[in-house]
């Protein structure tokens, strides 16, 4: 099967929750105003308590507490809140994979920490709407999860990766794809912005030369991840080409500041994003 045909699968089997899919047709509709989003999701609970925890975790930092859906949508602002909710609804849909091929919880910290240097880096760089990035990083590998549901035994395989080849070098050379790319063909099927899509897609294309600010803060935030999550594998900034923040125009202190703060960061926005933290829904 090639990258299409298996995403086509996957968008049978892994299905965002309905109030997502309203959420994004509300966001679709210029006609709908801040209450129409509330409503739909207060109507979730599971939906409700996430967004409640997300603007009252250390992602946001706000003075006082968060109370309500309305209040929240205030002051995240609505696109942020669909781009939350996008989150949650991603790692919801995977909430029952087989925890027996890969280490899910290792596989989680590493999409968070991207997710999260990604943010900061946005943050950073005063870019507009910031959590798109978070969502980015969040789901740039979830085609690990599709693979070790409907190919395990290629998924253990991809697991052999080293100083020597990488991941997504490996991935292309046993599957004749990476997972980034089957992770950019489902969210494609979802309906999921393009604006989203693409960064994904590109997040390992770093010798293309490409402009677009979002794709390389993703690329740098991959490599920064993937080194820090795996240090028996790679030492520190093994997988780092100085271009990646150079055309960011960040230096090595900025970096050692970003996984500071997102390493601190981490383990909290972990509980909130790994879907074994939405089993009581």
């Amino acid at each position: 099967m090639n990258v299409h045909d298996i995403a086509d699968k996957a968008s049978d089997i892994f299905v965002l929750p309905d109030a997502v899919i309203r959420l994004k047709e509300c966001m679709d509709d210029s006609a709908a105003s801040i209450d129409d989003i509330a409503e739909i999701i207060a109507f979730d609970p599971g939906l409700t308590s996430q967004m409640l925890k997300v603007a009252n975790s250390a992602l946001y930092r706000f003075p006082n507490k968060i109370e309500t859906i309305s209040k929240a949508l205030q002051v995240i602002g609505t696109r942020s809140a669909y781009d939350l909710a996008l989150a949650y609804g991603i790692t919801h849909a995977f909430s029952e994979v087989d925890s027996k091929i890969i280490d899910l919880d290792k596989f989680w910290e590493q999409s968070v920490s991207c997710a999260l240097l990604a943010k900061y880096f946005a943050e950073s760089l005063r870019i507009r709407e910031p959590e798109r990035l978070f969502v980015c990083g969040l789901l740039h590998n979830v085609g690990e999860l599709v693979v070790v549901s409907l190919l395990p035994h290629d998924a253990k395989r991809c697991m052999a990766f080293n100083t020597r080849v990488s991941p997504a070098e490996l991935q292309q050379a046993i599957l004749g794809f990476t997972y980034a790319e089957l992770s950019a063909a489902l969210v494609k099927r979802w309906g999921i912005p393009d604006a989203i899509i693409r960064p994904v897609s590109l997040i390992h294309d770093t010798d293309s030369g490409v402009e677009d600010e979002d794709i390389r803060i993703l690329q740098l935030s991959y490599v920064l991840a993937l080194d820090n999550v795996n240090p028996e594998v790679y030492p520190s900034y093994n997988n780092l080409s100085p271009a990646l923040h150079e055309c960011l125009a960040l230096n090595r202190e900025d970096l050692e500041d970003a996984l500071d703060i997102t390493n601190l960061q981490c383990i909290s926005v972990m509980s909130l994003f790994n879907p074994n933290a939405f089993m009581l829904y």
